[in-house]
């Protein structure tokens, strides 16, 4: 007999199908079908395996490893030699110890290979993990520093000039159309009521969803099994549009989620999320 999770979750999921796919289909308004989506969203709530993911990050961080055999402990990701509470929110920023802003993973990646002496060729190599494949390290990492600011408000910096500078390239490259669909991140994140499967796209030109989207990456992809991170999200988009797959932790992702995380300023960390 089912239990109560899958029972909501096939119930959920049966409305979708009539929504969507049953000969009703034509028949039904749109607000029934978002109603039928969110039902689906809400019954994948009840269980986030991210909670798991979390936990190992949180092993990663504090045990000794790397050459150097440190933990991440005295790694400063913004807020002072490790401090994680709250630090991601704020995050991409300057670092004056490295002279440029990074996100999180660039961040954590300057730990791994200054603090615990990984080589950085191999840290970066594979930073997502494939179908089938057990969390990278960055990824486990990342879920257990995120979590740490559930709740709290994004405030991505733009005190310094390189923070401001790393926003306006940013919002230059949301807006730059290219590809051989002349697509850019603006077609399908600068307008209302898109939408791809069941998955809405949220408009970064109004502040509620920009920040409902922002706070909620990195999330637990329920259809790939797998916690994916902000840089994975990127990179995911450019491979939808068929630009160039971009460079893990390059300036550009960093500026493009900086714009983001500005446009998405005010709103609360709700992450790591699940997703469709």
């Amino acid at each position: 007999m089912l239990n109560g999770k899958v029972q909501s979750f096939v119930r959920a999921t049966a409305c979708v199908a009539v929504a969507l796919c049953g000969t009703g289909a034509l028949a039904q308004s749109d607000e029934e079908t978002l109603k039928g989506i969110e039902a689906y969203r809400q019954a994948l709530l009840e269980g986030n395996p991210a909670e798991l993911v979390a936990m190992r990050g949180e092993e990663l961080w504090r045990t000794a490893r790397g050459p150097k055999k440190a933990s991440l402990e005295k790694c400063d990701i913004g807020l002072g030699a490790g401090v994680v509470k709250g630090a991601y929110a704020q995050l991409p920023r300057y670092f004056a110890d490295v002279d440029q802003v990074m996100d999180f993973e660039a961040r954590l990646v300057h730990c791994m290979v200054t603090l615990q002496g990984f080589d950085r060729a191999e840290v970066v190599k594979s930073p997502f993990s494939g179908a089938g494949q057990r969390q990278t390290d960055i990824e486990a990492i990342t879920a257990f520093v995120v979590e740490q600011s559930r709740g709290m408000p994004i405030a991505v910096p733009q005190d310094h000039p390189k923070e401001r500078a790393a926003h306006d390239r940013g919002r230059t490259l949301f807006y730059m159309r290219a590809g051989p669909y002349d697509f850019a991140c603006s077609t399908c994140h600068g307008v209302d009521n898109q939408r791809i499967r069941l998955q809405d796209l949220p408009n970064f030109e109004k502040a509620p969803p920009a920040q409902r989207a922002f706070s909620t990456w990195p999330a637990y992809r329920v259809s790939q099994g797998a916690l994916r991170t902000m840089q994975w999200r990127i990179n995911d988009c450019f491979r939808q549009q068929r630009f160039p797959e971009p460079v893990f932790v390059s300036q550009g992702t960093i500026d493009l989620i900086t714009f983001l995380g500005v446009k998405a300023a005010g709103g609360k960390m709700d992450s790591p999320a699940i997703k469709r």
